[in-house]
């Protein structure tokens, strides 16, 4: 398995995980903002949105007219990024932000399976915002799937305050 297979199966694991949270979460109740956590499912999606597109898609080959064409980035980016999460309240469909995300990971995993290694120390792809970590393709990556999962574990906690538990299948013995 070269280098970059490996980033590309650790994205999608992380990309994975995130789902399994979201998706088990009832959509009417991605809009709650709990106070101890002071975020909302519907926020951390977007905001997923916007972070995959920066981090896994244009530092790493440019902008994609696709995803532009397809998906409102700019107000994404307007909503969960500058502006906070009560904000968002009420501005976009639960359910269509979460098809939003999968499109956005699927365009990722693609882009990102064009990397040949010789390219993952090459810089980034200029951006108007310089990326906040990295200035390799490689450190690019392997932050978009640090902040993947750093955001996953804020999903699994407001899912738990809001909802309940995620059942990860343990069986615990009594």
């Amino acid at each position: 398995m070269t280098e970059t297979q490996m980033l590309v199966n650790q994205t999608a694991n992380a990309y994975q995980w995130t789902n399994k949270l979201v998706e088990a979460l009832p959509l009417d109740k991605w809009q709650i903002i709990p106070p101890t956590v002071e975020s909302s499912i519907n926020w951390q999606v977007g905001h997923l949105i916007i972070s995959q597109y920066f981090h896994s898609i244009m530092v790493i080959r440019g902008h994609q007219m696709d995803i532009l064409q397809q998906l409102p980035i700019r107000d994404y980016s307007e909503l969960f990024t500058l502006s906070g999460p009560a904000q968002s309240v009420g501005q976009v469909e639960s359910a269509k932000l979460g098809a939003d995300l999968l499109v956005m990971q699927q365009k990722s995993l693609a882009i990102l399976a064009t990397l040949q290694v010789s390219e993952l120390d090459n810089p980034l792809e200029p951006t108007p915002t310089p990326h906040p970590i990295a200035t390799t393709k490689r450190e690019a990556i392997d932050w978009n799937i640090k902040h993947t999962m750093y955001h996953c574990g804020q999903i699994g906690l407001i899912k738990r305050v809001v909802d309940k538990r995620h059942d990860f299948g343990l069986r615990l013995a009594k």
